[in-house]
């Protein structure tokens, strides 16, 4: 089991022994083995017992919204910065009050069935692996890690638990994009040769200061710095680079735009067309080698055709930071002067599809003279987060269960590495999980964790 001992002053106090988190997750196991879906939740009339890890920023949007579900209640909060904390509680006084989720998983797990994660990129895969391995069900905010090995170790551990597992790309379960699977697969444009898109929000997150020379700057009296860092290497505090909120544009803590974004996006014709992992990428604009990411790329990936595309392969083509798609190659509906800030085109043999992103519904765009017979849908609203709920009651698979976001993830990932090496080819092979032509590329496949934060198996 997880040897999570920590050997950092800050959190010595609470560091815990291998004994003490495999006793408590050996009795979170009790009485779910063979039948891990239903603990306290068996029936309709009691509440499923939720603890949140990361309760400020997306964090608390998301506890905020599974708490929503009347049948939920909120039993235990968890953040290392007293200030989310605080205001969490304020919300459920009763729930129990943690700032390492550590600890929180090994004495406190009798108390809850289910545990949200809302935390910076960097610090998904490890609570929850070690959550998971608690036979506990997971909500985990997109990207669900930051590394492919993560991703695998995630999909694969949550399989073999058997709990219900949703990734929190919120899209997915709007009308817009299930109405748009239901255009693409019933053939209305035909099949499908390529895929266009496109994200260009203004990096809203990008760190105010850039500059981590020097010694750093004082801590606030909020925030646990050693506990924020986690599963990476020591170093200094500097204010407005990390947290709150500034953390997604540096190397090894996000994964850039298209890690913010790309699990939205992807989502979609990753349905649609059935795709699995891409065969290969390279990213055409120029990349980078420093501890920032990149703030605009253009990446291509080749996946493997399905019965939906009109070849043996099929290229998606992504774009962000202000590179835009090659306008005249996107035909726009007829009220659309030009290019929106974001969006997708599904460019099919007998037409195309266009949707802008953020509210907007499919355009069909076709030759088909069955078009208007396909071009209004009866799907019903369906809420993300309270899906992920009623599966854990109703004992099945959540919408977007680990099976279809662990690929997904792994997907936008190989995506997201070429912008780290060169823009040759990158040939992926995802059942060994490396780059077959570039030793460079495979070596960022996965990450070790630094002393006292090892989860086996993981990092």
């Amino acid at each position: 089991m997880n040897n999570l001992a920590s050997n950092t002053p800050s959190t010595r106090s609470t560091s815990l022994t291998r004994r003490q988190v495999l006793k408590s997750a050996t009795a979170a196991a009790v009485g779910v083995i063979g039948s891990p879906a239903i603990v306290r939740s068996a029936s309709l009339n009691s509440k499923l017992q939720v603890a949140c890890i990361g309760v400020g920023g997306m964090g608390g949007a998301t506890m905020n919204n599974v708490a929503s579900h009347p049948n939920v209640q909120i039993t235990a909060l968890c953040d290392v910065d007293s200030k989310y904390l605080a205001a969490a509680s304020g919300k459920h006084p009763d729930a129990s009050k943690h700032k390492d989720w550590r600890e929180m998983l090994a004495d406190h797990a009798d108390k809850f069935d289910a545990v949200t994660i809302g935390t910076p990129d960097h610090m998904h895969a490890a609570p929850a692996v070690t959550a998971i391995r608690a036979k506990k069900h997971l909500y985990l905010q997109k990207p669900m890690a930051t590394t492919l090995h993560e991703c695998r170790v995630i999909t694969n551990e949550a399989a073999k638990a058997g709990v219900v597992t949703q990734l929190g790309n919120q899209g997915r379960s709007s009308i817009e994009s299930r109405h748009t699977v239901e255009l693409i697969r019933s053939g209305v444009i035909g099949k499908i040769k390529e895929v266009i898109l496109w994200e260009n929000k203004k990096l809203s997150w990008w760190p105010k200061n850039t500059d981590i020379s020097g010694s750093g700057d004082a801590v606030p009296k909020s925030l646990d710095w050693d506990l924020w860092l986690g599963v990476q290497a020591s170093r200094p505090y500097f204010a407005s680079t990390y947290h709150p909120q500034t953390w997604r544009g540096w190397y090894g803590f996000g994964v850039g735009e298209m890690g913010d974004m790309g699990c939205h996006h992807f989502d979609t014709s990753f349905d649609a067309l059935k795709l699995t992992a891409p065969l290969r990428v390279r990213q055409t604009t120029p990349i980078t080698t420093g501890p920032l990411w990149g703030k605009q790329r253009q990446v291509e990936l080749v996946f493997p055709g399905s019965d939906i595309t009109a070849a043996d392969t099929v290229k998606l083509t992504w774009h962000d930071g202000d590179v835009r798609p090659d306008a005249s190659r996107i035909p726009l509906p007829s009220d659309v002067e030009k290019l929106p800030e974001s969006g997708t085109c599904w460019i099919g043999e007998k037409g195309a599809i266009f949707k802008n992103y953020r509210g907007g519904k499919p355009v069909m765009l076709a030759d088909s003279p069955s078009a208007t017979s396909v071009s209004s849908s009866d799907l019903g609203k369906q809420n993300h987060y309270h899906d992920w709920v009623d599966a854990v009651i109703e004992s099945r698979k959540a919408c977007g269960d680990f099976s279809h976001g662990g690929p997904l993830t792994e997907a936008v990932l190989v995506g997201a590495m070429a912008d780290r090496i060169g823009n040759d080819w990158l040939h992926w092979d995802r059942a060994s999980q490396t780059f077959t032509n570039s030793k460079e590329a495979t070596a960022l496949v996965s990450r070790t964790y630094r002393d006292g934060w090892s989860v086996p198996g993981l990092g």
